[in-house]
């Protein structure tokens, strides 16, 4: 019986001993996150504001716009011989019918694979963004670090995208002073 009460003392005695040392460690941690200096910027409000990546996005949805419509014409043209092909089906014969839906089958690849050369990860549209987008992206990256070194911050977190930040104190909301080291008007 002194056994188990020494056992159980003791557990109590290492748990409270882990305790101790677990808040010693958060307290540690704690005044170290003290120290550093961390802002928040809205990376896409910046960039949504910058001329250039407007005209960038402009361009790049008509670019799109036009694609679409391209592909859905030929996506109608599919269609007709489809509807084509079901008016004429009960007049031909079992290898003319082969032919045609072939015919079909083939038309609706082509389609598809002009879909994904302008559309896919790797596509046309994916490109042409990098080519138009990344620079003024790398323009804004630059400032942000210029910004830090700057200003001492540690920490840079963008609550514009999805970085998960459900709450931020406003002190620390840094977009309006990048803005204007863009030379940006609201």
């Amino acid at each position: 019986m002194t056994n188990f009460f020494l056992t159980a003392f003791n557990s109590r005695k290492m748990n409270t001993k882990k305790i101790f040392l677990s808040a010693i460690i958060m307290i540690g941690f704690m005044f170290n996150m003290n120290a550093q200096k961390i802002a928040i910027v809205d990376i896409n409000e910046i960039l949504s504001t910058l001329p250039d990546y407007k005209v960038a996005e402009t361009e790049l949805d008509r670019i799109s716009a036009e694609w679409r419509q391209q592909i859905a014409v030929e996506f109608d043209k599919v269609k007709s011989l489809y509807n084509k092909f079901q008016a004429e089906q009960v007049l031909l014969s079992a290898e003319d019918k082969a032919k045609k839906e072939e015919e079909i089958l083939k038309k609706e690849a082509e389609v598809r694979e002009l879909q994904k050369q302008k559309f896919g990860p790797e596509g046309e549209l994916f490109t042409k963004r990098q080519e138009m987008v990344s620079p003024i992206q790398e323009k804004v990256f630059a400032a942000i670090e210029a910004y830090a070194a700057d200003k001492g911050f540690d920490i840079i977190l963008d609550k514009g995208g999805a970085s998960g930040i459900l709450f931020t104190n406003p002190e620390f909301d840094k977009t309006a002073d990048l803005k204007k080291r863009l030379n940006i008007k609201n």
